[in-house]
Protein backbone atom coordinates (compact mmCIF):
# COMPACT_ATOMS: atom_id res chain seq x y z
CA UNK A 1 0.00 0.00 0.00
CA UNK A 2 1.31 3.61 -1.09
CA UNK A 3 0.86 6.74 1.17
CA UNK A 4 -0.97 8.27 -2.18
CA UNK A 5 -3.45 5.46 -1.68
CA UNK A 6 -4.27 6.69 1.48
CA UNK A 7 -7.49 8.70 1.78
CA UNK A 8 -9.01 8.33 5.51
CA UNK A 9 -7.77 7.35 8.98
CA UNK A 10 -8.84 3.53 8.33
CA UNK A 11 -5.89 3.52 4.96
CA UNK A 12 -3.28 4.79 7.18
CA UNK A 13 -4.46 2.07 9.64
CA UNK A 14 -4.31 -0.38 6.97
CA UNK A 15 -0.67 0.51 5.75
CA UNK A 16 0.59 0.95 9.48
CA UNK A 17 -0.63 -2.44 10.51
CA UNK A 18 1.60 -3.69 7.59
CA UNK A 19 4.74 -2.11 8.18
CA UNK A 20 4.41 -2.53 12.10
CA UNK A 21 5.09 -5.46 14.75
CA UNK A 22 2.25 -6.57 16.53
CA UNK A 23 2.58 -5.61 19.17
CA UNK A 24 3.52 -2.49 17.91
CA UNK A 25 0.39 -1.88 16.03
CA UNK A 26 -1.61 -3.22 18.92
CA UNK A 27 -0.21 -0.97 21.53
CA UNK A 28 -1.12 1.90 19.50
CA UNK A 29 -4.35 0.07 18.26
CA UNK A 30 -5.86 -1.14 21.34
CA UNK A 31 -7.76 0.05 24.49
CA UNK A 32 -8.60 -0.99 27.97
CA UNK A 33 -10.37 -4.71 29.23
CA UNK A 34 -13.30 -4.93 26.42
CA UNK A 35 -12.40 -1.90 24.18
CA UNK A 36 -15.95 -0.92 24.75
CA UNK A 37 -15.08 2.26 25.27
CA UNK A 38 -12.71 2.49 22.75
CA UNK A 39 -15.54 1.53 20.20
CA UNK A 40 -17.59 3.78 21.64
CA UNK A 41 -15.35 6.72 21.36
CA UNK A 42 -16.34 7.10 17.53
CA UNK A 43 -19.54 6.00 17.86
CA UNK A 44 -20.76 8.55 19.59
CA UNK A 45 -20.44 10.96 16.92
CA UNK A 46 -23.05 9.19 15.35
CA UNK A 47 -25.44 10.17 17.86
CA UNK A 48 -26.83 12.94 16.25
CA UNK A 49 -26.96 14.32 12.65
CA UNK A 50 -25.68 17.42 10.99
CA UNK A 51 -28.14 20.03 9.78
CA UNK A 52 -27.40 22.10 6.60
CA UNK A 53 -27.55 25.66 5.55
CA UNK A 54 -28.12 26.02 2.20
CA UNK A 55 -27.58 29.62 -0.45
CA UNK A 56 -25.74 31.33 2.50
CA UNK A 57 -23.09 32.63 -0.16
CA UNK A 58 -20.34 30.29 1.22
CA UNK A 59 -17.07 30.90 -0.80
CA UNK A 60 -14.41 31.56 1.27
CA UNK A 61 -13.92 29.42 4.92
CA UNK A 62 -12.17 30.63 8.24
CA UNK A 63 -11.84 27.70 10.34
CA UNK A 64 -9.33 29.66 12.78
CA UNK A 65 -9.58 29.14 16.59
CA UNK A 66 -8.29 30.42 19.84
CA UNK A 67 -7.76 27.95 22.00
CA UNK A 68 -6.11 28.46 25.83
CA UNK A 69 -4.74 31.91 24.49
CA UNK A 70 -3.60 30.15 20.73
CA UNK A 71 -4.22 30.90 17.58
CA UNK A 72 -4.80 28.22 15.73
CA UNK A 73 -4.95 28.65 11.79
CA UNK A 74 -7.80 24.60 12.13
CA UNK A 75 -9.84 23.46 15.13
CA UNK A 76 -7.55 20.19 15.50
CA UNK A 77 -4.06 19.81 17.15
CA UNK A 78 -1.95 16.72 17.68
CA UNK A 79 -2.16 15.51 21.12
CA UNK A 80 0.93 14.90 23.16
CA UNK A 81 1.20 11.06 23.05
CA UNK A 82 3.95 8.67 24.46
CA UNK A 83 6.93 6.56 22.39
CA UNK A 84 6.42 8.31 19.32
CA UNK A 85 10.10 7.22 17.95
CA UNK A 86 9.03 3.53 18.49
CA UNK A 87 6.23 3.90 15.77
CA UNK A 88 8.76 5.60 13.64
CA UNK A 89 12.31 7.07 14.01
CA UNK A 90 11.83 10.64 12.90
CA UNK A 91 8.69 10.51 15.75
CA UNK A 92 7.73 13.82 17.31
CA UNK A 93 10.12 15.41 15.09
CA UNK A 94 8.13 14.68 12.36
CA UNK A 95 5.12 15.54 14.10
CA UNK A 96 6.13 18.94 15.22
CA UNK A 97 7.03 19.87 11.68
CA UNK A 98 3.33 19.06 10.25
CA UNK A 99 1.82 20.95 13.04
CA UNK A 100 3.78 24.21 12.07
CA UNK A 101 2.91 23.40 8.64
CA UNK A 102 -0.43 23.47 9.15
CA UNK A 103 -0.75 26.35 11.95
CA UNK A 104 -1.81 24.34 14.70
CA UNK A 105 -0.77 23.15 17.91
CA UNK A 106 1.38 20.18 18.97
CA UNK A 107 2.78 18.53 21.95
CA UNK A 108 5.65 16.42 23.72
CA UNK A 109 4.69 13.79 26.44
CA UNK A 110 6.53 13.27 29.20
CA UNK A 111 7.51 9.73 27.86
CA UNK A 112 7.87 11.22 25.00
CA UNK A 113 11.09 10.73 22.91
CA UNK A 114 12.50 13.79 21.57
CA UNK A 115 12.78 16.49 23.96
CA UNK A 116 11.37 19.45 24.80
CA UNK A 117 13.66 21.71 23.44
CA UNK A 118 14.52 20.01 20.30
CA UNK A 119 10.49 19.73 19.16
CA UNK A 120 10.58 23.47 20.27
CA UNK A 121 13.51 24.37 17.59
CA UNK A 122 11.16 22.44 14.88
CA UNK A 123 7.91 24.40 15.20
CA UNK A 124 6.92 27.90 16.30
CA UNK A 125 3.42 26.81 16.81
CA UNK A 126 2.05 26.70 19.89
CA UNK A 127 3.75 23.86 21.73
CA UNK A 128 1.86 21.56 24.91
CA UNK A 129 3.61 20.02 27.37
CA UNK A 130 1.75 16.81 28.85
CA UNK A 131 2.85 16.17 32.49
CA UNK A 132 2.20 13.59 34.76
CA UNK A 133 2.66 14.02 38.94
CA UNK A 134 5.36 12.17 39.83
CA UNK A 135 5.55 11.58 44.02
CA UNK A 136 8.75 13.81 43.84
CA UNK A 137 7.68 16.92 44.03
CA UNK A 138 11.45 18.63 43.44
CA UNK A 139 11.32 17.08 40.19
CA UNK A 140 7.38 18.22 39.32
CA UNK A 141 8.91 21.67 39.75
CA UNK A 142 12.02 20.88 37.95
CA UNK A 143 10.62 20.00 35.02
CA UNK A 144 8.31 22.38 35.11
CA UNK A 145 10.89 25.34 34.87
CA UNK A 146 12.67 23.09 32.17
CA UNK A 147 9.29 23.29 30.34
CA UNK A 148 9.07 27.12 30.80
CA UNK A 149 12.98 28.13 29.93
CA UNK A 150 11.95 25.75 26.85
CA UNK A 151 9.19 28.41 25.59
CA UNK A 152 6.38 25.95 26.59
CA UNK A 153 2.92 27.69 25.88
CA UNK A 154 0.62 24.99 27.48
CA UNK A 155 0.79 22.68 30.21
CA UNK A 156 -1.15 19.81 30.31
CA UNK A 157 -1.82 17.63 33.31
CA UNK A 158 -3.36 14.43 32.58
CA UNK A 159 -5.52 13.56 35.61
CA UNK A 160 -6.61 9.99 34.48
CA UNK A 161 -3.66 7.74 34.54
CA UNK A 162 -2.46 7.66 38.27
CA UNK A 163 -2.55 4.09 37.60
CA UNK A 164 -2.20 2.08 34.17
CA UNK A 165 -5.20 0.56 32.15
CA UNK A 166 -5.62 -3.15 31.90
CA UNK A 167 -4.36 -3.45 28.13
CA UNK A 168 -5.12 -7.34 27.62
CA UNK A 169 -3.69 -6.89 23.78
CA UNK A 170 -0.09 -5.79 25.49
CA UNK A 171 -0.38 -8.59 27.85
CA UNK A 172 -1.05 -11.13 24.90
CA UNK A 173 2.32 -10.19 23.32
CA UNK A 174 4.39 -9.35 26.33
CA UNK A 175 5.08 -5.90 25.33
CA UNK A 176 6.77 -3.62 27.27
CA UNK A 177 9.34 -0.84 27.57
CA UNK A 178 11.82 -2.00 27.58
CA UNK A 179 11.31 -5.15 25.36
CA UNK A 180 10.45 -8.20 27.47
CA UNK A 181 8.29 -9.81 24.42
CA UNK A 182 6.85 -13.45 24.74
CA UNK A 183 7.02 -15.55 22.38
CA UNK A 184 4.07 -15.00 20.17
CA UNK A 185 5.03 -11.49 20.48
CA UNK A 186 9.01 -11.53 19.13
CA UNK A 187 7.39 -14.48 16.19
CA UNK A 188 5.78 -11.20 15.07
CA UNK A 189 8.74 -8.94 14.99
CA UNK A 190 10.14 -11.69 12.92
CA UNK A 191 7.91 -11.12 10.17
CA UNK A 192 8.58 -7.46 9.57
CA UNK A 193 12.10 -7.22 9.55
CA UNK A 194 12.19 -3.66 7.80
CA UNK A 195 10.66 -2.03 10.99
CA UNK A 196 13.77 -3.50 12.86
CA UNK A 197 16.28 -2.45 9.92
CA UNK A 198 14.26 1.23 10.78
CA UNK A 199 15.12 0.97 14.47
CA UNK A 200 18.09 -0.43 14.53
CA UNK A 201 19.99 2.09 12.41
CA UNK A 202 18.50 5.34 13.39
CA UNK A 203 19.76 7.01 17.15
CA UNK A 204 19.37 5.15 20.21
CA UNK A 205 15.56 5.07 21.90
CA UNK A 206 15.61 7.20 24.88
CA UNK A 207 13.21 9.05 27.16
CA UNK A 208 14.54 12.55 27.28
CA UNK A 209 12.14 14.49 29.38
CA UNK A 210 12.88 11.16 31.92
CA UNK A 211 17.00 10.08 31.65
CA UNK A 212 17.78 10.41 34.63
CA UNK A 213 15.04 8.70 36.15
CA UNK A 214 14.23 5.88 33.50
CA UNK A 215 16.90 3.96 32.54
CA UNK A 216 15.57 2.61 28.84
CA UNK A 217 19.41 0.57 28.56
CA UNK A 218 19.52 -0.93 31.44
CA UNK A 219 15.71 -2.09 32.01
CA UNK A 220 16.02 -0.11 35.67
CA UNK A 221 12.80 1.07 35.34
CA UNK A 222 10.52 -0.15 33.04
CA UNK A 223 7.64 2.07 31.65
CA UNK A 224 4.58 0.05 33.81
CA UNK A 225 6.97 0.51 36.86
CA UNK A 226 7.63 4.41 36.26
CA UNK A 227 3.76 4.37 36.45
CA UNK A 228 3.56 2.22 40.22
CA UNK A 229 6.46 3.63 41.50
CA UNK A 230 6.87 6.96 40.19
CA UNK A 231 3.98 8.70 39.89
CA UNK A 232 1.47 10.26 42.75
CA UNK A 233 -1.47 7.97 43.26
CA UNK A 234 -3.28 10.39 45.89
CA UNK A 235 -3.03 13.21 43.19
CA UNK A 236 -5.47 15.45 44.76
CA UNK A 237 -7.12 19.18 43.82
CA UNK A 238 -4.57 20.80 45.78
CA UNK A 239 -1.66 19.42 44.34
CA UNK A 240 -3.23 20.64 41.23
CA UNK A 241 -4.07 23.73 42.10
CA UNK A 242 -0.27 24.75 43.68
CA UNK A 243 0.72 22.98 40.11
CA UNK A 244 -0.96 26.02 38.43
CA UNK A 245 0.02 28.84 40.93
CA UNK A 246 3.43 27.69 40.41
CA UNK A 247 3.41 27.34 36.50
CA UNK A 248 1.24 30.73 35.98
CA UNK A 249 0.32 30.37 32.66
CA UNK A 250 -2.18 28.58 30.49
CA UNK A 251 -2.66 25.23 32.16
CA UNK A 252 -4.88 22.60 31.05
CA UNK A 253 -6.34 19.57 32.80
CA UNK A 254 -6.75 16.29 30.44
CA UNK A 255 -8.93 13.62 31.44
CA UNK A 256 -11.54 15.50 32.93
CA UNK A 257 -15.15 14.11 32.24
CA UNK A 258 -18.05 15.00 34.85
CA UNK A 259 -19.40 18.71 35.33
CA UNK A 260 -18.24 18.70 38.94
CA UNK A 261 -14.78 18.08 38.03
CA UNK A 262 -14.77 20.96 35.40
CA UNK A 263 -16.19 23.41 37.91
CA UNK A 264 -13.41 22.61 39.81
CA UNK A 265 -10.74 22.98 37.40
CA UNK A 266 -12.23 26.77 37.00
CA UNK A 267 -12.08 27.30 40.44
CA UNK A 268 -8.67 26.80 40.74
CA UNK A 269 -7.52 28.85 37.38
CA UNK A 270 -6.86 26.23 35.00
CA UNK A 271 -7.62 27.99 31.40
CA UNK A 272 -8.50 24.52 29.66
CA UNK A 273 -10.03 21.10 29.90
CA UNK A 274 -10.01 17.91 27.84
CA UNK A 275 -12.69 15.95 28.15
CA UNK A 276 -10.81 12.86 27.13
CA UNK A 277 -11.10 9.14 28.30
CA UNK A 278 -7.44 8.16 26.71
CA UNK A 279 -8.81 6.83 23.93
CA UNK A 280 -10.37 4.18 25.78
CA UNK A 281 -7.14 2.97 27.25
CA UNK A 282 -7.78 3.62 31.05
CA UNK A 283 -11.26 3.07 32.03
CA UNK A 284 -13.26 0.58 30.11
CA UNK A 285 -17.12 1.67 30.21
CA UNK A 286 -16.42 5.19 30.51
CA UNK A 287 -18.43 7.65 29.04
CA UNK A 288 -16.88 9.71 25.69
CA UNK A 289 -15.94 12.85 25.76
CA UNK A 290 -18.18 14.17 22.89
CA UNK A 291 -21.19 12.59 24.78
CA UNK A 292 -20.12 14.75 28.05
CA UNK A 293 -19.34 17.51 26.46
CA UNK A 294 -23.04 19.69 25.94
CA UNK A 295 -23.02 19.30 30.10
CA UNK A 296 -19.53 20.52 30.15
CA UNK A 297 -19.39 23.57 28.01
CA UNK A 298 -23.28 24.61 29.69
CA UNK A 299 -21.27 24.70 32.82
CA UNK A 300 -18.16 26.22 32.66
CA UNK A 301 -17.81 27.35 29.27
CA UNK A 302 -18.13 31.19 29.97
CA UNK A 303 -15.09 30.35 32.34
CA UNK A 304 -12.59 28.36 30.92
CA UNK A 305 -12.00 26.99 26.85
CA UNK A 306 -13.55 23.51 26.65
CA UNK A 307 -11.93 20.80 24.26
CA UNK A 308 -12.47 17.27 23.91
CA UNK A 309 -10.54 14.21 22.27
CA UNK A 310 -11.78 10.68 21.77
CA UNK A 311 -12.39 8.62 18.14
CA UNK A 312 -11.75 11.70 15.78
CA UNK A 313 -11.89 10.42 12.76
CA UNK A 314 -13.37 12.69 10.17
CA UNK A 315 -13.90 16.25 9.55
CA UNK A 316 -17.53 16.24 10.32
CA UNK A 317 -16.72 15.20 13.65
CA UNK A 318 -15.16 17.68 14.27
CA UNK A 319 -17.75 20.10 12.97
CA UNK A 320 -20.14 17.91 15.32
CA UNK A 321 -18.04 19.08 18.77
CA UNK A 322 -17.67 22.34 17.86
CA UNK A 323 -21.11 22.85 17.20
CA UNK A 324 -21.81 21.99 20.75
CA UNK A 325 -19.27 24.20 22.14
CA UNK A 326 -16.05 22.76 22.08
CA UNK A 327 -13.06 25.37 21.00
CA UNK A 328 -10.97 22.76 19.29
CA UNK A 329 -10.26 18.74 18.83
CA UNK A 330 -7.44 17.03 19.83
CA UNK A 331 -5.78 14.10 17.29
CA UNK A 332 -4.27 10.95 18.63
CA UNK A 333 -4.43 7.88 16.36
CA UNK A 334 -5.94 10.06 13.63
CA UNK A 335 -1.80 11.12 13.09
CA UNK A 336 -0.07 8.17 15.06
CA UNK A 337 -1.20 5.50 12.07
CA UNK A 338 0.18 7.82 9.37
CA UNK A 339 3.00 9.04 11.26
CA UNK A 340 3.93 4.63 11.56
CA UNK A 341 3.59 4.23 8.04
CA UNK A 342 5.33 7.36 6.37
CA UNK A 343 6.99 9.77 9.10
CA UNK A 344 6.61 13.32 8.44
CA UNK A 345 5.06 12.73 5.05
CA UNK A 346 2.10 10.89 6.11
CA UNK A 347 1.57 13.20 9.17
CA UNK A 348 1.36 15.80 6.81
CA UNK A 349 -0.98 14.33 4.34
CA UNK A 350 -3.33 12.85 7.41
CA UNK A 351 -3.76 16.91 8.80
CA UNK A 352 -3.74 17.85 4.95
CA UNK A 353 -6.77 15.54 4.25
CA UNK A 354 -8.23 16.86 7.52
CA UNK A 355 -8.38 20.10 6.65
CA UNK A 356 -9.61 19.71 3.31
CA UNK A 357 -12.34 17.21 5.34
CA UNK A 358 -13.35 20.63 7.84
CA UNK A 359 -13.01 23.31 5.19
CA UNK A 360 -15.54 21.30 2.62
CA UNK A 361 -17.83 20.41 5.42
CA UNK A 362 -18.24 23.74 6.71
CA UNK A 363 -18.54 25.50 3.18
CA UNK A 364 -21.67 22.07 2.50
CA UNK A 365 -23.00 23.31 6.10
CA UNK A 366 -23.40 27.07 5.13
CA UNK A 367 -20.63 28.15 7.57
CA UNK A 368 -18.02 30.76 6.93
CA UNK A 369 -16.52 30.52 10.20
CA UNK A 370 -16.21 28.34 13.28
CA UNK A 371 -18.39 30.80 15.22
CA UNK A 372 -21.48 29.71 13.05
CA UNK A 373 -21.16 26.52 14.02
CA UNK A 374 -23.82 26.17 16.69
CA UNK A 375 -26.57 23.83 18.53
CA UNK A 376 -28.48 24.65 15.88
CA UNK A 377 -26.89 22.57 13.40
CA UNK A 378 -27.04 19.17 15.14
CA UNK A 379 -30.43 17.01 15.45
CA UNK A 380 -29.91 14.37 18.30
CA UNK A 381 -31.30 11.09 17.56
Amino acid sequence: MRLRDCHNFHDFRRMARQRLPGPIFNYIDGGADDEVTYRRNTASFDSCDLIPNVLRGVSDVDMSVTVMGQKLAMPVYCSPTALQRLFHHQGERAVAAAAAKFGTMFGVSSLGTVSLEEARKISSSPQVYQFYFHKDRGLNREMMARAKEAGIEVMMLTVDSITGGNRERDKRTGFAIPFKLNLAGVTQFAVKPGWALNYLTHERFRLPQLDSHVDMGSGVMSISRYFTEMLEPSLSWDDVAEMVEHWGGQFCLKGVMSVEDARHAAEIGCTGIVLSNHGGRQLDGSCTGFDQLAAVVDAVGDRIDVMMDGGVQRGTHVLKALSLGAKAVGLGRYYLFPLAAAGQAGVERAMELMRIEIERDMKLMGCSSVEQLTRQNLRFR
